[in-house]
């Protein structure tokens, strides 16, 4: 009996022993699934261009944008989830205003698609600076601040773009211009005589700033690729408004938002660039978004 014992004793360590073995082996497999990264391809279609990607110097700042973003697996999870609910609107605009589709990752690495603030000042998911918001026709005052207006916002970086474009005719030199402003990028390519982006020595963040688009273009077209599993139930869906026209001043947009039958959260979930209380500055030319009665955005107790 003793022997016997002894005998499925050892035999239950040993299976215990290579049970964890194989767990241990699953869950290094699975943590380390973000270093088994795609080989970067020779080439790219970029905003409507090939992009040859055979250039050393170019892989190498292109695989550094790429780690970099697969790496930083929080703020690129967050970048997945609200592209399903903002690239449709932004989508939409740029096919409007004849700008490349890829110009929408310009916004994921601005904002990361959402009304941040920068320290210098820009807003937006577009990151509009108030000057350039003011040449682009964005209102911004003590009750409105269109840069965190996604249709405004989007239309102006479209024209933006259009100009750096007829200026450079190409859209990757555009783009750094987008960063670097258009003057900018003119003056470096001057004095090194260079006529493209890649060609030329720019400061560091504008050095990584089409790399980094063109990163998370790879990643968000094939995000499984590059370890990324998120549900299609755990993407943010877009919210389902309706849009009315004002007619006359709002005193008071808390009041006025209860009587609509929702908050002023809500109202400015819906409506960012609603910073006062209050619109009573040519509140005729506004439009305000308002939930529908199927969307899940109400107040709390009417869930109880």
């Amino acid at each position: 009996m003793m022997k016997s014992a002894a005998f499925f004793l050892v035999i239950a360590l040993l299976y215990g022993c290579t049970s964890n073995s194989k767990s241990k082996k699953n869950a290094d497999t699975k943590n380390n699934s973000f270093q088994n990264l795609p080989d970067i391809p020779k080439s790219i279609t970029f905003f409507g261009e090939k992009i040859n990607l055979e250039d050393e110097d170019i892989r190498e700042r292109l695989d550094r944008e790429i780690i970099t973003n697969v790496y930083f697996q929080s703020s690129t999870t967050f970048a997945l989830k609200r592209a399903n609910r903002y690239f449709p609107e932004i989508e939409k605009i740029l096919k409007k205003q004849s700008i490349p589709e890829d110009f929408k990752y310009l916004a994921v690495i601005e904002s990361n698609l959402s009304e941040v603030a920068s320290p210098v000042g820009a807003n937006g998911f577009w990151q509009f600076m108030p000057f350039t918001a003011n040449e682009y026709n964005l209102d911004i005052n003590n009750e409105v601040d269109e840069r965190l207006n996604l249709s405004k916002s989007t239309t102006a970086a479209c024209n933006f773009l259009s100009n750096a474009h007829g200026v450079f005719g190409d859209w990757v030199n555009a783009c750094a211009s987008y960063n670097r402003g258009i003057g900018g990028v003119q003056s470096d390519m001057s004095w090194q005589q260079t006529k493209h982006y890649f060609d030329t020595d720019m400061n560091n963040e504008t050095g990584r700033y089409v790399f980094r688009i063109i990163a998370m273009k790879l990643i968000m077209e094939n995000p499984k690729a590059y370890g990324f599993y998120i549900p299609k139930n755990q993407l943010y869906h877009p919210l389902k408004t309706k849009t009315i026209q004002l007619t006359g001043k709002i005193n008071n947009l808390a009041e006025w938002a209860n009587e609509k039958g929702i908050n002023l959260k809500i109202l400015r979930k819906l409506n960012p660039w609603l910073i006062g209380n209050k619109l009573t500055i040519n509140p005729s030319k506004y439009k305000i978004k308002l939930p529908l009665k199927s969307t899940k955005l109400k107040s709390y107790h009417s869930y109880l």
